[in-house]
């Protein structure tokens, strides 16, 4: 079956809120598992099981300075007029053996160095002075000063970082400060991703094919996929053929926990996805009350969630924000991070339709100490440089019929830094 006749119209429109709840309701809280990585690639990865060192921190006693390792109570009567003398025995670096002072002795001694037997305070080399084979310490020095003790950051049994915790540089470095090696982490989603058309052509053959459609869309959602932390199987181009669509589906549901196909969604006669998923599968809805990216849809295929977007890339970009990146977030378990927003005035009239919730792409414009948000006039949901253009997005919900020229509006920032 090579396509369908043109259907004429969409069925049914889903508001937002409603299409996101019944998404959520489907696979929102679909657990998928934990997994063993190695401690040094785990940064921005889950943490599926506390961490309890099996060790102490520092492992033993060692010095918080450069200085000299002597015992305090020599030290008690010692002024820069009446210096304590110390034969120095030698040099202990970090990593090496310890040694041992006795009465009247010390050893020189550098940061992370452990402490020589029978030491327990290390006098700062400001506060000292070398004469021959003798160390002069000018003042008194407190049992225990400039001294790191054993297990004084960690001790063995401590939990160093509890179940649920994203994992950031520093938990990396605790991890390597108590030897483990591997952690237990919550498994990465598996998202699988094509996109349909003849007419398509990827980036890297477009200077050998004319008269195709460089494949935009893909790989901006591939990339989109990557930021939140999943693993992406990247399919390409499939034919708008029906048979060839479905067994596309049948073959990603054994790979991945969530399908993405980008375009076909439409209703022209070649927009076979939808149909696909509805006649072989489960289909959701098709259709959401939004501009752009109304023809967004979502199905389930052998119990795995299929998100249906657009093939215009503002339009999959709506849809994929709306739909698939709240349940992404859900399943890595990161919390999903919220746009800046500012207020602004807009800049002029803007009609919109009753019951479509509209993402208004605008410019901000600050003049006479007021920012205003300007509409950006090429608007269109095929034009990428809308949204690279714009600063930020105004959100008309459902209620309203416009927003007047003059009216304090909320931007959803897209760029960093603009004040």
């Amino acid at each position: 079956m090579a396509f369908l006749s043109r259907k004429r119209g969409f069925e049914g429109l889903k508001k937002v809120n409603e299409a996101l709840e019944l998404v959520m309701k489907f696979c929102g809280s679909k657990n998928l598992g934990s997994e063993v990585v190695p401690s040094k690639e785990a940064c921005g990865r889950i943490l599926e099981e506390d961490v309890v060192s099996k060790i102490d921190v520092p492992p033993y006693d060692r010095s918080a300075v450069d200085g000299f390792a002597v015992r305090s109570q020599e030290t008690f009567s010692a002024t820069p007029s009446n210096p304590a003398f110390f034969r120095l025995k030698g040099t202990i670096e970090a990593g090496s053996f310890a040694g041992e002072v006795g009465e009247g002795e010390c050893y020189e001694v550098y940061t992370g160095a452990p402490m020589p037997k029978g030491a327990d305070v290390v006098v700062m080399l400001e506060d000292c002075e070398i004469e021959g084979e003798y160390v002069k310490v000018k003042r008194a020095v407190p049992k225990f000063a400039n001294v790191s003790l054993k297990g004084e950051d960690i001790k063995a049994g401590d939990i160093i970082i509890r179940k649920g915790e994203l994992l950031r540089p520093w938990h990396i470095g605790v991890l390597a400060s108590v030897g483990e090696e591997k952690v237990v982490v919550r498994r990465k989603p598996k998202v699988a991703i094509l996109s349909t058309g003849e007419e398509l052509i990827e980036v890297e053959d477009a200077k050998k094919v004319s008269g195709k459609i460089v494949d935009s869309t893909r790989p901006m959602i591939v990339a989109a996929l990557k930021e939140i932390g999943c693993e992406v199987i990247d399919r390409g181009i499939v034919p708008d053929d029906f048979n060839r669509i479905s067994d596309e589906l049948i073959a990603l549901s054994k790979l991945a926990d969530m399908i993405i196909t980008i375009g076909g969604t439409s209703m022209g006669g070649k927009d076979l996805v939808p149909e696909v998923v509805k006649r072989k599968f489960f289909l959701a809805f098709h259709g959401l009350s939004v501009k752009p990216g109304k023809p967004t849809g979502f199905g389930i295929v052998n119990e795995v969630p299929v998100v249906m977007l657009p093939g215009y890339p503002v339009s999959a970009f709506i849809g994929f924000e709306n739909i698939a990146m709240p349940v992404l977030y859900n399943w890595t378990g990161k919390r999903h991070p919220k746009r800046e927003k500012v207020r602004a005035i807009m800049a002029r009239r803007i009609a919109s339709t009753p019951g479509v919730r509209h993402f208004l792409r605008v410019t901000l414009v600050e003049r006479e100490g007021r920012v205003f948000a300007e509409p950006i006039a090429i608007t269109g949901s095929g034009l990428l440089s809308s949204i690279t253009k714009a600063d930020g997005l105004v959100v008309i919900t459902e209620d309203l019929e416009g927003i007047e020229e003059g009216s304090e509006v909320e931007v959803e920032l897209l760029r960093e830094g603009f004040q």
